[in-house]
C-alpha cells in the first residue's frame, strides 16, 4: 500500500486543474514578489508605494512551444482566494502590443521574455520590480520595471482583467480539493508508517505518540 502511495504522483489531481481544461500547457508556475497598487479612481494616480505580496504566476500556451497559438497568464494569491486575474494574447493582439511598446521580439519569443522577467524579479528584487496596478471595473496592469539607480525604466507592460465569478469558483474548488486529496494521502502514509513501527518497534510508537506536536510559527 505504501508503495502505491509513493507511486501516486498527483497527476490525477493535476488533470482536474481548470487552467488546462481547454488544452493549454503550463510553461511556468512560480510565486513571484509583486507590488500591488490600487487605482480604482481614474482621476487619481496609483499609490506611490503598494503592498508587497507573493503572487502565483502561471503561464500557459495553446499549441507548440516554438509556435504558440495563444498565451495566457493567470495570477492568483494564497492570501486571497478570490484574487484571480488573467492576460490573454494571440499573435494578432501581440502585434498591437509590439507596435505600441516597441518590442524587439516576435510572438513565439514572448513567453520566454515574460519568464525571464519574472525570474529576474525573484532573483534580483531590488533592481527588477513587478508592479501590479488594479484599476476600475476589473481591469489591471502588470508593469515590469528596472531600477537603474538613477532612474526607473519600464521594460514591459501587460494588461489584465479580473476573471469571471464561475472561473474563480472553479479554481477555488480545485485548490480546496487538491489540498484535501494531499491531506488524505499524507494521512494514509502516516498510518502505513505507524503500522510498520507497531510491528517492528512498539515502544517507539508509544514514545512518538507522547511526543509534543510542533507548534506552527507565528505569521
Amino acid at each position: 500500500r505504501g508503495e502505491a502511495m509513493n507511486a501516486f504522483d498527483f497527476s490525477m489531481i493535476e488533470e482536474q486543474d481548470p487552467s488546462v481544461s481547454e488544452g493549454h500547457r503550463v510553461l511556468y508556475d512560480r510565486e513571484v514578489p509583486f507590488e500591488i497598487r490600487n487605482q480604482t479612481d481614474p482621476h487619481d494616480s496609483a499609490q506611490e508605494v503598494g503592498t508587497l505580496e507573493a503572487i502565483k504566476v502561471k503561464i500557459l500556451i495553446m499549441g507548440e512551444e516554438q509556435n504558440p497559438l495563444t498565451l495566457r497568464i493567470e495570477l492568483t494569491s494564497e492570501n486571497d482566494l478570490f484574487f484571480h486575474f488573467n492576460h490573454n494574447l494571440d499573435e494578432h493582439g501581440f502585434r498591437q502590443v509590439q507596435e505600441h511598446q516597441k518590442l524587439m521580439v516576435d510572438f513565439p519569443e514572448y513567453p520566454n521574455v515574460l519568464i525571464r522577467m519574472l525570474n529576474n524579479c525573484i532573483k534580483e528584487p531590488h533592481s527588477h520590480l513587478a508592479v501590479f496596478v488594479i484599476e476600475r471595473e476589473g481591469l489591471a496592469r502588470l508593469d515590469f520595471i528596472q531600477n537603474m539607480e538613477y532612474k526607473f525604466v519600464e521594460l514591459l507592460s501587460c494588461n489584465f482583467i479580473a476573471s469571471p465569478e464561475d472561473i474563480i469558483r472553479a479554481h477555488i474548488c480545485f485548490r480546496y480539493n487538491t489540498l484535501k486529496s494531499r491531506l488524505a494521502l499524507v494521512q494514509a502514509r502516516l498510518q502505513d508508517i505507524e503500522s510498520l513501527i507497531k510491528v517492528k518497534n512498539p515502544s517507539l510508537l508509544l514514545q512518538l505518540s507522547k511526543a509534543p506536536v510542533p507548534r506552527q510559527p507565528m505569521k
